[in-house]
């Protein structure tokens, strides 16, 4: 897999993840900004899997809605992480940060992780009937490669509780 390809799509999503909209987009109509997006991050994300993955017809026949819904399960654990480093940043910003606070973003970062492997879970079985088992792991891979360049982004741009 290139590296390259993933640390673009890890970037973007990164953003995404993040509510930012890139500077060249017009801010007149930014929900619409922000579908295309969304759209284009999905699209680039799933040509990165697509070219890694060497599907036969079959095999992508199989996959692609797998993968459609895996994703979709995604974007719930992505909102659940912007919503969680939303409420940090607030109180960041604000410095009102408390123990009790800091314990729920604790509990909600370790349930965050937790959902991310339970969806792993769930979808591997899923996968190893559409797929051969390589093709599996080799899509657990860029799923995590992936997921590791848009956490790596992620947390560069998060300080540290003060």
């Amino acid at each position: 897999m290139r590296g390259n390809s993933v640390t673009v799509i890890g970037v973007a999503v990164a953003i995404m993840l993040l509510g930012y909209a890139p500077l060249s987009v017009a801010q007149d109509k930014p929900a619409d900004n922000m579908q295309i997006l969304r759209d284009k991050i999905s699209a680039d994300k799933k040509l990165v899997v697509a070219t890694n993955m060497e599907l036969t017809e079959s095999e992508a026949k199989a996959f692609w809605p797998i993968y459609d819904q895996y994703q979709k399960d995604l974007e719930k654990i992505n909102r659940r992480i912007v919503s969680l480093l939303e409420s940090y940043a607030d109180d960041f910003r604000n410095k009102s940060l408390t123990d009790d606070k800091a314990k729920k973003l604790i509990n909600e970062a370790v349930a965050i992780d937790r959902a991310e492997g339970d969806l792993k879970t769930v979808y591997a079985p899923k996968l190893s009937k559409a797929l051969p088992m390589i093709k599996v792991l080799r899509y657990l891979q860029i799923e995590n490669k992936i997921r590791a360049v848009v956490k790596y982004d992620i947390a560069s741009g998060v300080p540290l509780v003060r």
